[in-house]
């Protein structure tokens, strides 16, 4: 990579943010290359970054000035502003948040699945990243897709609360602690309580509709994603928010257009370098939100089939949510633009 290029991590103090910076400095980027950005009331937060430490800059239009790469760990309402802003500036910007998912002129890209696409023409500067769900949902489809054909997915995903950033782990935190200690309190970060709760709501509804933004979107960037190698299956589900803090399971039941053998799957399971396959029942090892942090692959384990519908094969899996499901794609594909603008 050309030490020369500035790189701009933005959000750097969120949940997301602080994992970007822990895959930059196992990448060996140096500290003198990195501008981090966050808001007014973020300014001069110092960030540890290896053995140094970064001061935390207000995110202004200036700020993007000399910038190569933007990598933006922020809402999307934030990212729909500050993107154009960065390109402007002559930055690539490679975005985590929904704001540019369904936009057909922005790359969606998932660096495990397709990263050609971060070689090919494209109109602008800016790239997208799927969700975590998304990633996790397209690492365990595509091996099974090319190996038996897969028609359609029903997944219902367990979030934990860093899916809503530093303040849903804040609010998981004092009402757990709250709630121990007999105390109830209201809820802000979510629609009903979260501790010692499930919540099966995670964000928004969208307009008229019984979906929420979360779950439509799976179906939008599954679509997107398969949709451009010619093989799209239906993927739809339920989100839910659960009482822990960091990683999100997902229940799968996978309908496959050739009947296979729990021993086919999971060897075209296993082939796949961005999954772990974790299926030994009898002695209790099953993937787990525990056992994901820090891990860059998606945790795969519980399958079985059913002799009445040989063709539905189900499944439990796990993804590190700020990790592999935010940071690492946003940095794989970050880096991956750099090559080319080298």
């Amino acid at each position: 990579m050309n030490e020369n290029v500035r790189i701009a991590v933005v959000g750097a103090t969120g949940v997301v943010g602080r994992e970007v910076l822990s895959a930059l400095l196992d990448q060996g980027v140096p500290s003198e290359q990195l501008t981090v950005l966050a808001s007014e009331r973020s300014e001069a937060v110092e960030l540890e970054y290896g053995e140094d430490t970064l001061a935390v800059e207000k995110t202004t239009p200036e700020a993007f000035r000399g910038v190569g790469l933007a990598l933006l760990a922020t809402p999307s309402d934030v990212s729909r502003t500050l993107g154009p802003v960065a390109q402007a500036a002559g930055a690539w910007v490679v975005d985590a948040s929904s704001a540019f998912r369904a936009d057909g002129t922005v790359p969606l890209v998932l660096p495990t699945f397709n990263p050609e696409m971060l070689g090919a023409p494209f109109k602008g500067r800016i790239v997208s990243v799927p969700s975590a769900v998304s990633s996790a949902l397209v690492s365990i489809i595509a091996p099974l897709q090319k190996a038996f054909g897969v028609v359609r997915v029903q997944v219902t995903a367990l979030m934990g609360a860093s899916s809503a950033g530093v303040a849903g782990v804040t609010e998981l935190e004092k009402q757990t602690a709250g709630l121990l200690s007999g105390r109830e309190s209201e809820p802000h970060v979510f629609p009903h309580r979260i501790g010692f709760n499930l919540v099966p709501q995670v964000g928004p509804f969208m307009a008229s509709s019984p979906w929420t933004e979360e779950e439509a979107g799976w179906t939008l960037e599954a679509a997107r994603l398969f949709g451009a190698r010619g093989e799209t299956p239906v993927v739809a589900g339920t989100a839910v928010h659960v009482p822990t803090f960091y990683g999100h399971g997902l229940s799968l039941h996978v309908q496959l257009k050739t009947a296979a053998p729990v021993e086919q799957a999971r060897a075209a399971l296993k082939a796949s370098p961005a999954l772990k396959v974790l299926d030994g029942p009898a002695e209790k090892v099953y993937p787990m939100p525990m056992l994901i942090a820090g891990d860059a692959s998606v945790h795969v384990g519980r399958l079985r089939t059913f002799p009445q519908a040989p063709e539905w094969l189900t499944l439990f899996a796990v993804v590190d949510n700020a990790g592999r499901g935010g940071a690492l794609n946003l940095v794989e594909a970050g880096l991956r633009l750099l090559q080319r603008a080298a």
